[in-house]
């Protein structure tokens, strides 16, 4: 028997009927199964009539001795399935350290091309502008690194798709919209599902919209292409003073605020944090 190989297949993100024929004969013919639920995948291929298929269990915390029995079963001759719960493997799922030990090994790597959240919200946004995007998957929870991430997002003048849980969405929105709030936007929530929802508008409409029952379900948001030196001229040194004694009166820590306003108006955060320092100063 010579070398199996990896298939990374991709999944609905919600409606069934969006499988691909070939993603069907894939799972049907191959080997085993590596799944990030192996209860979930093992809905999957009931719905698909595909029953006593071997599933070996490969999530973000699976130990290296589960990646090891996969990478035998490859040598063995074994054509393995490489599913997540939804949408594409690695892309902002598990499975792309199976990917590289089988490139590693000289394994060979197929990829069954089909449903992606990233991409299904980008398209139904409005907002791709034909000449590329940034994918930033999650923002850090919260810290330097998140506000980093924001001023990242700031800095970028393509659309931005990212993700968000349902319970930080709102939170997030409005941290989005401290930094650009003119910046168009489009939150893509349970995308192929039943209760499916595209809301549209500039991030300070929708961070200031409220909505009774928040954000459910699977999140995704699309920024649209963006100007980030036009909006950093429109900002003069008044409006920045102006904020950075907002948020100083608030009692927000000046390195925090220099951090903010570095993503919201465009200018270095060194030279940011020494106007918050000259203006706390004269406060005292």
């Amino acid at each position: 028997m010579g070398r199996g190989t990896l298939y990374v297949v991709a999944t609905p993100i919600g409606n069934l009927g969006d499988i691909t024929l070939r993603a069907v004969e894939v799972l049907r013919a191959c080997h085993r199964v590596a799944a990030e639920d192996t209860r979930r995948t093992r809905q999957l291929l009931t719905h698909l009539g595909i029953t006593g298929k071997p599933l070996d269990a490969l999530h973000a915390h699976s130990p290296e001795r589960d990646v090891a029995r996969l990478v035998e079963a490859l040598e063995r001759g074994e054509d393995v399935a490489l599913a997540t719960d939804a949408g594409t493997p690695s892309v902002s799922d598990p499975g792309d350290v199976l990917v590289k030990r089988a490139i590693a090994a000289g394994f060979t790597v197929v990829p069954l091309p089909g449903a992606s959240a990233v991409l299904a919200a980008l398209v139904a946004s409005g907002l791709a502008s034909g000449a590329g995007f940034r994918f930033v998957a999650f923002l850090p929870r919260d810290g330097t690194a998140r506000r980093e991430a924001i001023a990242l997002v700031a800095s970028t003048p393509e659309p931005v798709v990212l993700y968000e849980s349902p319970e930080r969405t709102a939170d997030t929105l409005r941290e989005l919209a401290d930094a650009m709030p003119e910046r168009e936007a489009c939150v893509a929530r349970e995308l192929t599902k039943m209760h499916e929802e595209l809301v549209r508008g500039t991030l300070a409409a929708l961070a200031g919209t409220p909505r009774e029952e928040g954000w459910r379900g699977e999140v995704a948001i699309v920024l649209g292409a963006w100007s980030p030196e036009e909006h950093a001229e429109a900002i003069d040194d008044a409006a920045i003073d102006a904020r950075i004694d907002g948020e100083l009166a608030a009692g927000v820590h000046a390195k925090t605020v220099a951090e903010k306003l570095a993503a919201w108006s465009g200018r270095p955060k060194r030279e940011v944090y020494e106007r918050v320092t000259a203006r706390k100063n004269a406060r005292r």
